[in-house]
Parts: C-alpha cells; sequence; structure tokens
C-alpha cells in the first residue's frame, strides 16, 4: 500500500493522472529554510520531513511519498504568499526574469529512502501592475509557491518553460514513476 504525505490536490490528481493507487495522510511539517542552507537542500530536507512525518501510526514496512516544490530566484525561496500584497511582490519580483523551480520527491519504506529531483527553469513575461492585479484578484496565487499557477490562469504570465511541466506543478511525474518503480509500484 502506497501512502501520499501530502495535503496537495495537485499530487493527488497528479498520482491518479498515472493511475497509482494511494491513501493520503495529512502532514504538518514546517517549511522555514535554515541559515546557510541552498535552496536544493531545503527542498529535499522539507520532502523528506513529510515522509518521516507520513510514517506515523504506519505499518513499518508501509511505503510513504512526499514531494516538496519551491520556486527560486536569486537564491531566495519562494513560498506561498501570505496574503495579496506578498503575492503582488512575489510576482513583480518573478515579472520578466527566468527562475527555477525544485521539485524533491522523496519514496521511504522501512530502513530504505530513496529521492528523485526535478529543476525547471521558468520565464514570465514581463507583467504590468494591471497585469499582477488582475492576476492576484483571480485567488490563484494563495497556497501556491511563488504565487503562480502553472496549470490554471498562471500559464498565461509564463514565457519559456525548460524542464517539468508536472514538476512545477508540484510532482514531476516521470521522475515520480520511475521512483516508484524501484520500490516496486507498477
Amino acid at each position: 500500500m502506497l501512502y501520499l504525505a501530502s495535503q496537495s490536490p495537485r499530487r493527488r490528481q497528479l498520482l491518479e493522472q498515472i493511475g497509482v493507487a494511494f491513501t493520503p495522510v495529512d502532514v504538518d511539517v514546517p517549511e522555514r529554510r535554515a541559515p546557510g542552507e541552498s535552496p536544493l537542500d531545503y527542498v529535499s530536507r522539507v520532502a523528506r520531513d513529510k515522509a518521516q512525518a507520513g510514517r506515523a501510526g504506519l505499518p513499518q514496512d508501509a511505503l510513504v511519498l512526499s514531494a516538496d516544490t519551491e520556486v527560486v530566484l536569486d537564491d531566495e525561496v519562494f513560498g506561498k504568499p501570505a496574503n495579496a500584497a506578498d503575492a503582488g511582490a512575489m510576482l513583480r519580483r518573478l515579472s520578466g526574469r527566468t527562475h527555477e523551480t525544485i521539485s524533491v520527491v522523496w519514496a521511504v519504506q522501512g530502513e530504505r529512502a530513496e529521492s528523485a529531483t526535478s529543476i525547471s527553469r521558468v520565464r514570465f513575461a514581463a507583467l504590468s501592475d494591471e497585469d499582477i492585479a488582475a492576476y492576484v484578484a483571480s485567488g490563484e496565487p494563495f497556497g501556491r509557491a511563488g504565487a503562480y499557477a502553472i496549470q490554471g490562469l498562471g500559464a498565461t504570465l509564463i514565457e519559456h518553460l525548460e524542464g517539468s511541466y508536472t514538476g512545477v506543478m508540484g510532482l514531476p511525474v516521470f521522475e515520480t514513476a520511475r521512483l516508484l518503480r524501484h520500490f516496486g509500484v507498477a
């Protein structure tokens, strides 16, 4: 039995899309970057912490999958916006620039733990204040790293994507499927 340690409806949708049966497990893990921690190390640590938290109360041999995705610009990690002003500020910083989206997936079963990483480069078009205000007013930026959703209206902000579309959504499907095959999940 596969358990998904995530509250993200997008991660659940992507696993369903590839035909993987799972049971969701809600976890609450602090997402705070440690001083001096690289963005990649931070994303990986949070994803692994989610997998470990998801194991609580499950049988020792349970397979737990977790992921974390963050937007990174100039070594700064853009988490989820706290409010409309924060979302607008993030979008202004991303406007006309290329940023990275880092997704790390962990699979943990007993003493075994393996991860897969997807790093995508996303270039935003130059956004006007009106573009930003309209997108923030849509409500879509909230609850999403970097204040945008590539699978929604946020797609209209993106000029170029190099990497994994599903990785930017929050669960890189290719890397996840390969990782699950290592654990015997077809």
